[in-house]
């Protein structure tokens, strides 16, 4: 009985200890330093209460020449986002987009998270936007056929991602995109697969990259008559630089794609990156 007694003592000292073990199996902490890592989301999201401003530029590109130096004083597209965490998990934000007058409604949440013991090996988010077109009616077809609901577009992602180690992350992301009208030869609804990911070289400084390819590209020859009437969808690219602090965010990069949100640079991105059709981009997220 003594024996016993002893056993259920010392089980119960321990107890404590193994329950305190198991609250500290925190998530890990920033696989990527912010919500974006260029044009595609990352599995992050704000803490409950916390606001992320967003300013998003794209220059023209390099290809323009020395006398637009190098695509900066050409036309450049600029979103400006807010976003909110509803709670640690949950996001919702808005944004306006200068090219074709894009407005975005967003919501992220994240379903998985990493934990630091390896419990849960990988962090997985759901991305979601509606994208209105502000455009003149004109741009959407027939005006005898036109329906507001036209102007509407819609992107998903669910994003998997892992931290391996203080300095690298990888992210994948199944992409689904769906168009309520499109041109001749295009898809209404569109597949494709986001890779990303960031290596941190330095303390708060991290090279990152991006690689969005469309499963489901437009018809080049829609009409059937032999000739290519469509430049070919091709695969989107982003090499930058990433600097991070406790309230901001930087990012520099090259991308072969400007249009910002996500459903117009899987579906229409025609600039080749390896011929040197790139331009500058960079973003800032403030974060308060």
């Amino acid at each position: 009985m003594k024996k016993i007694l002893s056993l259920l003592f010392l089980a119960l000292l321990t107890l404590p200890l193994l329950s305190q073990d198991e609250e500290e199996d925190y998530p890990v902490m920033y696989t990527f330093e912010t919500g974006m890592l260029a044009d595609n989301q990352t599995v992050m999201t704000p803490y409950k209460g916390m606001i992320e401003f967003q300013i998003q530029h794209r220059f023209g590109l390099v290809t323009n020449g020395h006398q637009s130096l190098y695509g900066i004083y050409s036309p450049s597209n600029i979103r400006l986002g807010l976003n909110y965490g509803v709670t640690d998990r949950l996001m919702l934000g808005a944004g306006a987009t200068k090219d074709l007058n894009f407005w975005d409604l967003s919501g992220k949440y994240a379903i998985l998270q990493q934990t630091e013991s390896g419990a849960m090996p990988v962090s997985l988010t759901y991305y979601g936007n509606i994208g209105v077109e502000a455009r003149a009616d004109n741009n959407f077809g027939p005006p005898e056929e036109f329906k507001f609901y036209h102007k509407y577009s819609y992107f998903n992602q669910l994003i998997v991602a892992r931290k391996f180690s203080e300095t690298i992350s990888l992210q994948l992301a199944p992409t689904f995109i769906w168009f309520n009208a499109v041109e001749t030869g295009y898809n209404n609804a569109n597949f494709g697969l986001h890779a990303g990911g960031k290596w941190t070289f330095v303390p708060t400084h991290s090279l990152i990259f991006e690689y969005d390819y469309l499963f489901t590209p437009p018809d080049t020859d829609p009409d059937g008559d032999g000739t290519d009437n469509f430049e070919r969808t091709l695969p989107q690219i982003v090499v930058g630089w990433e600097k991070g602090t406790a309230t901001h965010a930087f990012q520099l990069f090259f991308a072969n794609y400007k249009a910002i949100i996500g459903q117009r640079n899987f579906v229409y991105n025609k600039n080749d990156f390896w011929e040197g059709e790139f331009l500058v981009g960079m973003n800032v997220t403030v974060r308060f």
